[in-house]
């Protein structure tokens, strides 16, 4: 399928590996020229190369610049002043117990989660609203709409992204720009690899990660953990003209994790 995303310029947050890699690569594919985003040249260097071994023809710029600080965010916006697309996928997670959990923390989670994306949004929604065209799509998380109490700082800032963008996304009204959230789903990224052989330590990895979806996620109807590259692809089209309708909205791609219907 042609998204249409020739000539379009993206900006990916965390975009050297993960789903930020993945929806990085999507974009790619389909024509977008997208900006490889990471805390250091060479992390961006190494996303780069990973993008370039399944999608030689793709137009990528580095960009080396922690969005999880004002100082990094304002570095972003120098080296790229205009993009039509900005994906804040930057997010950081951890398991903390509640009681433990001390104020810092829950500010660090918020300065990354939240304030990456405000930030970003702020400067290029400016630019979108003005040429009346655009897309600005925030990664949140299942947790979003079902909290995880070993994490809770976490699944409050998701749940915090559905409200930002929708309430930017009100400020859209008549023009072709759109502000989205997508929810994935426990996706098999390195991190989330990492995360679940600390709660089977010593368990072969495969099969840590089906009793992961078993007992830690026995809602799900895939029963599985989703692969990045189908987010990527999902995030894709929800940037292209072909998604022009969509507004506004948290769109789950959660594997049918979360039962509620609306």
């Amino acid at each position: 399928m042609d998204l249409k995303l020739n000539g379009q310029t993206a900006l990916v947050t965390a975009s050297s590996s993960g789903i930020g890699l993945a929806i990085a690569t999507s974009l790619a594919r389909e024509g977008a020229t997208v900006a490889i985003n990471g805390r250091t040249a060479d992390s961006a260097a190494r996303g780069i190369e990973q993008i370039r071994q399944t999608v030689p023809q793709a137009n990528l710029i580095p960009l080396a610049a922690d969005c999880g600080t004002a100082a990094g965010c304002e570095a972003a916006i120098r080296q790229l002043p205009e993009v039509t697309i900005l994906v804040n996928n930057l997010g950081i997670y951890e398991a903390s117990d509640f009681f433990e959990t001390s104020d810092d923390a829950w500010r660090r989670m918020f300065e990354v989660n939240i304030l990456s994306g405000v930030r970003l949004s702020r400067h290029y929604l400016r630019q979108m609203l003005a040429r009346r065209y655009g897309r600005i799509i925030f990664i949140a998380s299942e947790s979003a709409i079902s909290p995880a109490p070993e994490m809770a700082h976490y699944s409050a800032t998701k749940t915090m992204q559905l409200s930002i963008s929708r309430s930017l996304a009100e400020l859209t009204r008549g023009t072709a720009v759109t502000v989205n959230a997508v929810l994935p789903g426990s996706t098999s990224t390195d991190g989330v690899k990492e995360f679940i052989q600390q709660v089977f330590p010593g368990m072969d990895p495969a099969a840590a990660g089906e009793r992961f979806m078993t007992e830690n996620r026995p809602a799900s109807i895939i029963r599985r953990l989703i692969e990045p590259c189908e987010i990527g692809d999902f995030v894709a089209f929800v940037c292209s003209p072909s998604a022009s309708a969509i507004n506004g909205a948290s769109l789950r791609a959660d594997g049918g994790l979360v039962r509620t219907i609306c």
